[in-house]
């Protein structure tokens, strides 16, 4: 299975409602070489408007919200309560940009405060031009240092469904564990009503 990498965290929908993190990440992450992670803001909204348009048969069998097209207003709707999300703490969402392709947004990646004290979740998910490049490795790594640098984060996770392995294979090259397997309810087409929960706890030099 190429690399599509989109686990059960759903990085255009309505953040979550959950206990506030001490501390904010970067606004702006450059993980390598002409990649860009950058705090999703309303200016990108119809570029990621068109991003998710245009993959919607890549998203559809692993986000409930892919369902249906969203419209430019519904993802400016959502962006700004995004926005407001990152101020308040709860949620931590950044847009992929390629330097060679200026103004494009090509994936989008989470923080996510949603499973507990002390841990933050990691969401995302890659086009399918950009798929192969190892985007998705590098910007889910430089996520998780960005979340064990704030403070009280000791334990960060990646969820995906068992169907989905090249989002499995993602955290196992980061080195995540997984630590279980749990029943989830079916919500996309492509889910099996199971979950896998991989786990990276911070290691006491950091």
């Amino acid at each position: 299975m190429p690399e599509a990498p989109v686990p059960g965290t759903p990085t255009l929908s309505t953040p979550s409602l959950s206990t506030p993190t001490l501390g904010r990440p970067p606004e702006l992450l450059r993980p390598a070489e002409g990649i860009t992670l950058r705090r999703r803001s309303p200016a990108q909204s119809l570029a990621l408007n068109a991003a998710v348009r245009a993959n919607l048969e890549h998203l559809r069998p692993w986000l409930e919200w892919a369902a249906e097209a969203p419209t430019a207003a519904r993802t400016a709707e959502l962006t700004e309560a995004g926005a407001a999300a990152w101020d308040a703490g709860t949620d931590f969402i950044y847009l992929v940009g390629l330097d060679a392709e200026p103004g494009r947004v090509i994936g989008s990646f989470g923080l996510h405060r949603r499973i507990g004290p002390g841990a933050l979740e990691i969401g995302y998910w890659v086009g399918t031009d950009h798929l192969g490049r190892g985007i998705a490795t590098t910007a889910a790594r430089a996520l998780t240092g960005a979340a064990f640098a704030l403070p009280g984060v000791h334990r960060v996770e990646i969820h995906c469904d068992p169907a989905n392995t090249a989002s499995a294979a993602v955290a196992r090259r980061l080195g995540f564990r997984l630590d279980r397997e749990v029943a989830a309810p079916v919500r996309a087409p492509g889910e099996t009503g199971r979950k896998q929960i991989w786990v990276q706890e911070r290691r006491p030099d950091r």
